[in-house]
């Protein structure tokens, strides 16, 4: 992650989409799709409440609060993934993959 630099979409915007997102997880849609248990970037097993939302293309990078954005996570991949697009995500585990991180 290190000198990978973006500029921030504005607070209005994340905020309007956080309040979205708030909205989303009340429905029986978002209780569905975490009800399997698992992450969708380790494929852990974790009980559906302790699943977190996470967008795909986050809020700070211009994502949107939307049922094609958001997908059950672990709370450990949401911490770790924060700001970063599928892309950058998926070489920041091959990285630590090859440093030999379980």
């Amino acid at each position: 992650m290190e000198g990978e630099y973006f500029i921030p979409a504005d607070t209005e915007h994340i905020a309007r989409e956080k309040n979205k997102a708030k909205e989303l997880r009340r429905s029986q849609w978002w209780k569905r799709k975490r009800s399997s248990g698992q992450c969708h970037y380790c494929a852990e097993s974790f009980p559906p409440r302790e699943l977190t939302m996470d967008h795909v293309v986050p809020l700070s990078r211009g994502g949107l609060t939307a049922k094609s954005n958001v997908v059950p996570c672990c709370k450990d991949c949401n911490s770790q993934k924060q700001h970063l697009l599928p892309l950058e995500w998926t070489d920041y585990i091959e990285r630590l993959r090859q440093q030999g991180a379980p």
